[in-house]
């Protein structure tokens, strides 16, 4: 890399500070500056003073075929769970409303060190995704999880949502709905399990927001296969849902697979998808009129209740209100992907 990037300084690997710093200041020797030098123990954060993103691990053990993530960054590796805990602490201290808790495989966090024992506040926890959660669950701000694999010990979390100690939020990366594709991608799960999960989450926790993205146009989709993703969704109702062409990335073993489909065909069945999507998200968005929800306020007039991440879901709009605020909005009217109201 080096050798065809000559202007590049160094090459390190995801989370090496100390690598990154030495071919920094060998380059650029750093003067000792003691009001900078100072860093405040949440460490420096590019979001706004009222969210922050929690990574929990690097790396993924799955080898889905359209995926290039475990030959960049590896197998996983989780984050001892004490130091988790410390930052998350840190960042609530520091003035944080809500933790975004993401990695490339939230349910598998400690599988790698066989959910090894650490420890928090003086007591044992094990580094496993539903110690974790209940550990977050204290802090007394919103926790979101992103990025969760459907295994079975993620129903051990929704009764955490429905008790209030996460918010009553799952993102979970369905892809496809079509047990032939769900194998040529190397996806666990088959959509008849998926819905009865979802079916059974709705039970336990029926405020429960279920976000997920699916690939279209993967080599070999046929036309029937297509119609049966379109079906889950019907079935399946979920609220939030991105949608994405198959894109041949280089290094991506789908490549290999026969059957590649048109860039034409792929756009079309993009668009279907939205279609079928967007009328589920204008209904389920407009049993909400007439309620009231709580709301973080992201800055005056616009802010997100517990069914909206940041950047990637949708909105409430309304009349004033001061960033970083928690505030009730009475909503008055919904279109397919915002909420509209006032504050209460």
């Amino acid at each position: 890399m080096q050798k065809a990037h000559p202007a590049v300084l160094a090459v390190t690997g995801p989370h090496d500070t100390p690598a990154v710093m030495k071919a920094v200041h060998a380059h650029l020797p750093k003067p000792h500056d003691p009001y900078t030098d100072l860093i405040p123990p949440q460490g420096i954060k590019l979001t706004p003073e009222h969210y922050a993103y929690l990574k929990i691990s690097e790396g993924c053990n799955h080898r889905c075929t359209f995926c290039i993530i475990p030959s960049m960054r590896g197998d996983l590796v989780s984050r001892p769970i004490g130091e988790v805990m410390q930052e998350a602490e840190n960042l609530v201290k520091a003035g944080v409303k809500e933790l975004l808790v993401v990695s490339q495989d939230t349910s598998a966090y400690g599988v790698d060190i066989k959910y090894r024992t650490g420890f928090w506040r003086g007591r044992p926890v094990k580094t496993k995704m539903t110690e974790l959660c209940k550990s977050l669950g204290e802090l007394g701000v919103w926790v979101r999880l992103h990025y969760v694999y459907p295994y079975p010990h993620v129903d051990e979390v929704i009764p955490l949502m429905a008790d209030g100690k996460l918010l009553p939020y799952l993102d979970v990366p369905f892809q496809h709905a079509s047990p032939r594709i769900l194998k040529l991608m190397k996806r666990p799960a088959s959509a008849e399990k998926v819905l009865e999960r979802i079916r059974a989450w709705r039970a336990i926790c029926p405020d429960i927001t279920i976000r997920s993205t699916f690939i279209v146009g993967f080599p070999g989709e046929t036309d029937v296969e297509f119609e049966e993703l379109l079906e889950f969704l019907d079935e399946a109702q979920l609220d939030r849902v991105g949608c994405f062409e198959y894109s041949p990335v280089e290094g991506a073993a789908a490549n290999e697979l026969p059957g590649a489909l048109p860039e034409e065909v792929k756009h079309e069945r993009r668009e279907r998808f939205m279609k079928v999507q967007e009328r589920i998200s204008a209904a389920r968005l407009q049993s909400k009129v007439g309620k009231t929800y709580q709301v973080l306020i992201d800055g005056p007039g616009l802010g997100r209740s517990s069914a909206d991440a940041p950047e990637i879901d949708g909105a409430v709009h309304f009349k004033g209100g001061k960033t970083g605020e928690f505030k009730n909005v009475v909503i008055d009217r919904a279109d397919a992907h915002d909420l509209y109201g006032r504050l209460q």
